[in-house]
Order: structure tokens, then sequence, then C-alpha cells
């Protein structure tokens, strides 16, 4: 007997060892384009943020700068805009953006089948409609002489003049914040119609049996049920957001007076408009810290309340 469960126990270390053997070797492809495309980039992008690097002056001794990189950054005031201009469009857009999609994927969730596969269809198009088709709607819209804004406000009469929307420092970001709004509701709202549908029926059924209102079912039941969805959506929408450039690349280059600069497009303009490569990489570094511990206050605030 004991000999049998050693052969036994033999075999089945030996058939676990090809198994792990056969899933690493699955797993090998993918490891090696994430290693190489991933990995090493942001190693060489840490890497050359210590060096002058540019397109004449390689990585080398001679070229060596330490942290001077990273002391430039922080006394340059076109960057310190672009930082405060990018925090701005976080703290107004996540919320709003989760706000909104849960409201809306609340209110879908509640009609028939082929109505909520409707407004799921319309919601989602600006997600795969390509952001430069989105943009020219978007430029005509905001067009100060034949845009249906202006027509729109000179028509009720609550302006008088045509107005420069993406030429004006007071309104430029504004709209960019707008525009980012409604390209970004598209996938949480999908996400969360299909998260309420998880949620079990039977306890809404007996809370609504027990007197509960819609709010208390929702609050008590419903809204543990999709914390999971909310932390994602929470979590991707303030990376995407933290990264918008080409919104601002294609509607106003970052102006007027750098009032649309984020730190995505001016990390763009110094690699590849004014090839100072080293000091790009120092705000990619800055900004994927100030993303890692965003992401991780994120996570440990809201992942006591999630249940899995």
């Amino acid at each position: 007997m004991a000999k049998n469960r050693k052969n036994q126990d033999g075999r089945s270390h030996a058939l676990q060892r090809r198994e792990n053997i056969v899933s690493y070797l699955f797993l090998a492809p993918a490891l090696l384009f994430f290693v190489c495309f991933v990995v090493l980039p942001m190693g060489m992008g840490i890497v050359t943020s210590l060096f002058n690097y540019t397109m004449k002056s390689p990585v080398s001794a001679d070229t060596f700068v330490g942290l001077k990189n990273y002391i430039a950054l922080f006394q340059d005031p076109v960057f310190l805009k672009a930082l405060v201009n990018t925090f701005i469009l976080v703290i107004v857009a996540v919320p709003a953006v989760t706000l909104f999609s849960l409201w809306v994927g609340s209110s879908i969730y509640e009609m028939h089948g082929g109505l909520r596969s409707f407004f799921r269809c319309v919601f989602y198009l600006p997600v795969v409609t390509g952001t430069v088709a989105v943009v020219v709607v978007w430029r005509w819209m905001f067009d100060s002489y034949n845009g249906i804004f202006n027509y729109i406000l000179k028509a009720i009469g609550l302006i008088d003049q045509n107005i420069m929307w993406l030429g004006d420092t007071r309104f430029a970001l504004g709209c960019i914040i707008l525009i980012l709004f409604t390209t970004s509701v598209g996938q949480p709202i999908v996400l969360y119609v299909a998260a309420l549908g998880n949620v079990d029926q039977s306890l809404v059924e007996a809370a609504e049996v027990d007197g509960a209102t819609k709010l208390q079912t929702f609050w008590r039941i419903k809204w543990p049920s999709i914390m999971p969805t909310t932390l994602y959506v929470l979590v991707i929408t303030t990376i995407n957001t933290f990264q918008c450039f080409s919104l601002v690349q294609l509607l106003t280059s970052g102006g007027p007076q750098h009032s649309t600069d984020t730190v995505m497009y001016y990390l763009y303009t110094n690699a590849f408009s004014l090839y100072k490569y080293g000091y790009a990489n120092s705000m990619g570094v800055v900004l994927a810290i100030i993303i890692a511990i965003l992401s991780a206050i994120q996570f440990k605030v809201m992942s006591k309340d999630v249940e899995y």
C-alpha cells in the first residue's frame, strides 16, 4: 500500500512538473513581449532621465547630470502649469465620469432588453469612434464663427458676440474637460450595466418586500456588489486622464498661453520637438510616480469595501 502511494505521489509530482513547464511555455511569448516592450523601455526611461540625453548627445559619462533634470523640472513654470492643468482634469473629470456613468448605467439597467442594448450602443459609440473624427465634430461645434454653441447662445440672448472657445484662456481647458468627459463615459456605463446584472436579485426582492426604498436598496445591496467595478472605473479613468494627450494636440496644441498644456503633451513637445529626451523622460518618471501613488491610495481606501 505504501509503495503504491509512493508511486502515485511520484507520478503526480512528475505530472504537475510537466504541467508547470507547459504553462510557462505558453506564458513565455507574452512575458517576452511584456519585458521587451514594457519593462525595458521603463528602465531605459528611468536611466536616461539622469542624463542630458538629446539627439546630438547620447548617454555617456560626459552627459550624466544626476538629478539636475528633476530639479530643473520643478523650476520650469510651463511644467508646473501643465501639472496643475493635469490635476484639474483629474479632479473634475474622474468624479464626474464615475457618478454620471453610475447614474446612466442604473437607468439603462431598468429598461427592457432591446432599449437597454440601444442605449449601451449609443453611449459606447464615442469609444469606438476615432479620436480624429470626434475632434473634428467638436472643433466645428466650438468654432468661433459658425459653431453651434455660439449660435445657440446668441439665439437665446446669453451672449452678444461670438466667443473664441478654444482660443480664450478662460474657456479652453473647460472645453477639453467637456470633450474628455463625453469620450470617457462609454466604457464605464457598459461596465456598470453588466455589474448591476450580476447583483443577487433575491436580496433586492427581499429588501423591497421589507419596505426598503429604491435608494436604500441601492445603497445597502447594489452598491457593495458593484464596488469592484467602481474601483476599476476610478483607477482606469484616473490613469487615462493623467495621460490625456491627443485631445490637447488636435484641438489647442497646449494653447493659448499654455492654458491647456498637460504633462503628457509637454513631455511630447520636449521629446519630439526639442529633442530633449532626458528632460522629457524625467517628466515621464514623475508622472508615473504620481499615478502609482494615487492608484495605491484608491486601492487602499476602496478595497476595504470591495466584495469579490
